[in-house]
């Protein structure tokens, strides 16, 4: 589990940035020993900043794609399991989710 609290000087609560955008800010993470040293094994200790940054980035933007799902799924109804599985092998060149062909 991660905590996250900002002890930044610059509190721009009259600017609104983008993920990625605006001045940086120091932060108190925690995190498990296993995740860290999982970080650390990929980045090295001087990477963590910005391996941390790109993870909350993505995160953000699953977050974001899964309520604009939640919203067209209200609107639309769920979508159709097989037109996705469908859609899925014409993408993947007929290779379906389940597994490779042998």
């Amino acid at each position: 589990m991660c905590y996250l609290k900002c002890y930044s000087r610059f509190m721009a609560d009259d600017v609104d940035f983008l993920p990625g955008d605006g001045p940086t800010s120091g932060i108190s993470v925690t995190l498990t020993a296993g995740t860290l040293q999982a970080i650390r094994e990929r980045v090295g200790k001087r990477g963590l900043s910005a391996y941390l940054e790109k993870a909350a980035q993505r995160q953000i933007e699953r977050d974001n794609l899964d309520e604009l799902i939640a919203d067209f799924d209200k609107v639309h109804g769920p979508a159709d399991p097989e037109a996705v599985a469908a859609k899925r092998a014409r993408l993947t060149g007929g290779v379906s989710a389940g597994g490779a062909a042998a």
